[in-house]
């Protein structure tokens, strides 16, 4: 295995930690438990500014996103993620890439307006093969428009019941799919959570005041969000990411252009918001699938030119949590919940120097108290 953290790779990992605000929990106040309700609402109103800084981040593994979420966060807690996902302050759907992810409310629609129709085009062989016809999507979307009226919100096996009920077999994932679909063609988005249940709620009543971008404004303001929240990247990372044609892409960053700084390194350009500076040094535990690594269409920087499957060995989709140590994946943890607290498997790549060791301690402490848990095995 041959891993280099090269010169380039250093000064866009740091830039990126930056841009990302990677570790501003550890520089705010502590999780407080017991947080009274004006705390709460402070702490709401922090998260939804982290998650419209970023304008999406990615949430198929849900408790993931929240510590992604929490991380770049001062002083919040799990509780406080889930109280912004309770009261709409933040929801979850597939904005882009049919891949779940947070994102500001007032923006999904317009993101959806940019991104539905490729995403579309892209899961069209699946529905076939599953049996999925027009018909059987105009039908559950009528069903879920009479169940959900008037800002109700169900869990997803009664919406799955309702299309069973309806004469939409709803087995061997045809439910997801229509589900899918309905959120693509913003329909419906996901509801309060209820513990570990999933909910939905129509779009409408989730999301009452959307913000209406003309087309090439929306492009732009996808350009100028992305850039600004995760910056140094190309104009193909922006494409990627975005699930845009590279031709959007370029119309975005052109519309954004006036607002971003343009750094050159080896000879590719990247755009990143003004007066960007590189992180300090830190180490970092990072939840699988953290906008960090999956924000970009190259990794290799935090990986230092590594392979992929350092952090999803099966490649099957999933990552691991990692460890990053100066802007580079180091090496990768799991976590396991008790009654007790929470312990941490962390597993090196190679030798941690004891200054990393002793940091890194503190990042799963933070981790520990996010959750409202005391941590049990250190490293």
């Amino acid at each position: 295995m041959t891993r280099s953290f090269t010169a380039r790779h250093r000064e866009l990992a740091g830039l990126r930690i930056s841009a990302q605000r990677i570790g501003a929990a550890s520089a705010g106040a502590a999780p407080v438990a017991g947080a009274r309700p004006a705390d709460e609402a402070q702490i709401v109103s922090a998260v939804a500014e982290t998650v419209r800084r970023m304008l999406a981040v990615q949430a198929q593994d849900l408790a993931g996103a929240m510590w992604s979420v929490g991380l770049r966060t001062p002083g919040s807690t799990v509780a406080g993620v889930e109280s912004a996902l309770a009261t709409g302050a933040v929801v979850r759907s597939w904005p882009m890439r049919g891949t779940l992810h947070l994102v500001p409310p007032e923006d999904l629609g317009w993101m959806l307006s940019l991104t539905s129709a490729r995403t579309l085009r892209s899961t069209e062989a699946r529905r076939r093969a599953l049996g999925l016809s027009t018909a059987d999507i105009e039908l559950v979307r009528e069903v879920a428009h009479r169940e959900l009226e008037g800002g109700r919100v169900l869990s997803r096996d009664a919406l799955l019941a309702a299309f069973d009920a309806a004469g939409v077999a709803t087995s061997d994932q045809r439910g997801y799919h229509l589900l899918l679909h309905l959120g693509i063609t913003r329909t419906i988005v996901f509801g309060p959570p209820e513990g570990s249940r999933q909910t939905f709620a129509l779009l409408d009543d989730r999301v009452p005041s959307p913000r209406l971008l003309e087309r090439e404004e929306a492009l732009g303001e996808f350009a100028l969000r992305y850039f600004g929240g995760h910056g140094p990247a190309t104009v193909h990372d922006f494409a990627w990411w975005s699930s845009l044609t590279l031709a959007d892409a370029r119309i975005g960053l052109a519309v954004a252009r006036d607002d971003l700084d343009e750094l050159v390194v080896d000879d590719t350009a990247y755009f990143l918001a003004p007066g960007t500076s590189p992180a300090p040094r830190g180490v970092h535990a990072l939840p699988g699938f953290d906008e960090y690594l999956l924000g970009y269409r190259d990794r290799s920087a935090p990986l230092a030119g590594g392979p992929l499957e350092l952090v999803a060995p099966g490649k099957n989709g999933l990552f691991l949590s990692t460890v990053v140590v100066d802007g580079e994946v180091v090496g990768t943890w799991r976590r396991t919940l008790s009654a007790r607290g929470v312990s941490v498997d962390v597993r090196p790549f190679g030798a941690l120097s004891a200054a990393a060791r002793g940091r890194l301690d503190g990042a799963l402490g933070r981790y520990a108290a996010f959750l409202g848990r005391t941590l049990l095995t250190p490293g």
